[in-house]
This record gives C-alpha cells, sequence and structure tokens, in this order.
C-alpha cells in the first residue's frame, strides 16, 4: 500500500532526498558524489544539481569551492567528451557535444 506524502518535492529518480532535505549541509561529498559518475550524456544535468546544492552557500565554505570546480569540470565533459576511465582498445573515448559540427552533406 502507498501513502500520500504530506509535502510533494519533486526528484529526478536519482536523485537522494536528504540532500535537498531543510537543515541538510552539503558536503564535498555529497557533490563529489554527483560529479565523479558524471558522463557526456548527463553531464549538464547534473551541472544544474550540483548548481541547486550550492545555491545560497557562503563562497568560502568548502562544498561550495568544490561545487564550483564540479560545475566547471562537468561543462568541459559535455563541451569535450570524457577521457577519462577506461576506454577498451581500438575504441575513441565518449562523444559529447561539439561547439562545432561539420556540415550536412
Amino acid at each position: 500500500m502507498h501513502r500520500r506524502c504530506e509535502q510533494a518535492v519533486i526528484l529526478s529518480g536519482a536523485e537522494k532526498p536528504e540532500r535537498l532535505a531543510p537543515g541538510h549541509h552539503v558536503t564535498v561529498d555529497d557533490i563529489r558524489a554527483l560529479v565523479g559518475p558524471a558522463t557526456p550524456h548527463f553531464a549538464l544535468q547534473i551541472r544544474d544539481r550540483v548548481a541547486r546544492l550550492i545555491e545560497g552557500l557562503p563562497e568560502e565554505d568548502p562544498a561550495a569551492i568544490e561545487g564550483r570546480r564540479g560545475i566547471a569540470k562537468l561543462e568541459r565533459i559535455a563541451r569535450e567528451g570524457q577521457a577519462s576511465g577506461h576506454v577498451q582498445e581500438n575504441e575513441l573515448p565518449l562523444p559529447s557535444l561539439k561547439l562545432e559540427r561539420p556540415p550536412v552533406a
């Protein structure tokens, strides 16, 4: 049997409700848990999550600092692809969004 929540919170299927709970202090580990496994395909969505988490934190907060670094990394992954991690022999790194596209023939 399903129970109805008194207050609905809109979350993606992978978001942890604890991270958005009132009174939760965002940690460097929260940021790293989101940024670490990012792939080009989801980098911009994860960037938005990180931005939401660090919104309102003081500039000098360690989580805010790590969040800004993570956002920069995610934007780079989204533009350039992912060259880190294991790439099988004769395989290319994961593709990503390209700023310049070849002309359509």
